[in-house]
């Protein structure tokens, strides 16, 4: 699974990285990015549940 961030969408509220750090991290601009090209297989619920947890759905899981 890749996880992404829709740049259009995210506001900043950092929910996907309190959730999943391991996979999130906020950029120096105050927005959420994927730090990882896949998601480790432990982590795919964590990075499903950050996706549902996020207020403006701007967690991509494909």
């Amino acid at each position: 699974m890749k996880a992404s961030i829709d740049d259009g969408r995210c506001r900043g509220h950092g929910v996907c990285t309190t959730i999943c750090p391991e996979i999130f991290a906020m950029t120096d601009d105050g927005y959420a990015e994927a730090i990882v090209d896949e998601v480790p297989d432990e982590l795919a619920d964590r990075a499903r549940e950050a996706a549902g947890a996020c207020p403006e759905n701007a967690v991509v899981l494909d």
